[in-house]
């Protein structure tokens, strides 16, 4: 495939990719799924027990049913349907290939708009496409406190399962959904939890099956929770025998909070330099792309945005269940350039 101008080629292997590769793939396309992880690389690091918060038919994708007895699936299932998704339609994947740069194509004759350069264990390599659709997602770049200490190994990001955690005393920072269910998770299976959150209250957008369990939990004191206060520090005992914990400073004033575990579950942020490098236009504060929300194409011709990459800043905005449809979008218009330039093939 190395002499061959892809059609279409997509960055990211998660649900939008996928619905994105098998809509050009079904349309004739040559086309090419990369992506720098595992398939559904994003979904695997869900938490082990997860069921999704929308219902199966609103999973599904490429024309392909969702078939589980379950209203609602879980993490396991929709692995599973995602893959057959692949499987069925033939998609073309290049796994564990990291994306470092798409450009403009040198002039060749052959109708490619794009190079795209990328490494995988060492080897750089470069392939010729007509279009590029960016189905990056953010799920790999979350938040940061900004705070001394969060580097430690004991201060963690995402949340799997509780097992590991038993008797232990862990702390949460956030407010929102994960915040909300890891807290749950965790005292449900013998762990001791601290919720911290800068907000005088969880998040409204809390689901509304999960609010009055948290509020209750906190209520009666089996969560203990710390409103309008935030961590500055994380510090570790280290060999001296000191207290590991995290510092947080809130109506009371700072005081040392022991604990042995923290996860951060703050959300996650868009990675923009890609999209930058390549030309998008990107809005300063919201970080969202400059893209036509019919086609999904960019400022830049040729070069699409999918999933929730289009929303910037606003990751509660975009979901499989609202982005399944970004990828008959891109291929019909793909296909109508592509036909109104025959000369390019």
């Amino acid at each position: 495939m190395s002499d061959e101008v892809l059609d279409l080629l997509v960055v990211g292997a998660g649900p939008t990719g996928i619905a994105v590769g098998a809509e050009a793939t079904h349309r004739g396309l040559a086309t090419l799924v990369v992506d720098q992880g595992p398939l559904c690389a994003s979904l695997q690091a869900y938490p082990t027990d997860l069921v999704f918060f929308t219902t199966r038919e609103r999973l599904e994708i490429a024309g392909v049913p969702f078939t589980v007895p379950d209203v609602k699936p879980n993490r396991r299932q929709a692995l599973v349907y995602y893959r057959e998704v692949v499987r069925r339609h033939g998609v073309p994947l290049a796994l564990f290939e990291t994306v470092e740069l798409v450009e403009p194509a040198p002039a060749r004759g052959d109708g490619a708009r794009f190079v795209v350069r990328t490494i995988k264990d060492g080897l750089v390599r470069e392939r010729r496409a007509r279009a590029v659709a960016l189905a990056i997602g953010y799920f790999w770049n979350p938040r940061r406190l900004g705070v001394p200490g969060e580097e430690l190994p004991w201060v963690r990001w995402r949340y799997a399962e509780p097992y590991a955690h038993f008797g232990q005393r862990v702390m949460i920072v956030g407010g929102g959904n994960s915040a909300a269910k890891t807290a749950l998770d965790l005292w449900r299976n013998g762990v001791e939890v601290v919720l911290v959150h800068r907000r005088e209250a969880l998040k409204h957008g809390v689901k509304y099956w999960i609010r009055p369990d948290i509020d209750n939990r906190i209520a009666e004191g089996s969560i203990e929770a710390r409103f309008e206060s935030v961590v500055t520090a994380f510090e570790d005992g280290g060999a001296s025998g000191g207290v590991r914990g995290a510092r947080v400073a809130g109506p009371g004033g700072s005081e040392l909070v022991p604990i042995d575990i923290a996860y951060v579950l703050i959300g996650y942020h868009p990675d923009v330099e890609l999209q930058r490098r390549a030309g998008i236009q990107i809005e300063p504060d919201s970080l969202i792309p400059t893209f036509d929300p019919e086609t999904c194409e960019s400022n830049v011709p040729g070069l699409y945005v999918a999933g929730t990459v289009q929303a910037g800043r606003f990751t509660d905005r975009i979901f499989i269940e609202n982005s399944r449809d970004h990828g008959a979008r891109i291929v019909d218009h793909l296909v109508r350039s592509l036909h109104e330039a025959p000369a390019s093939r």
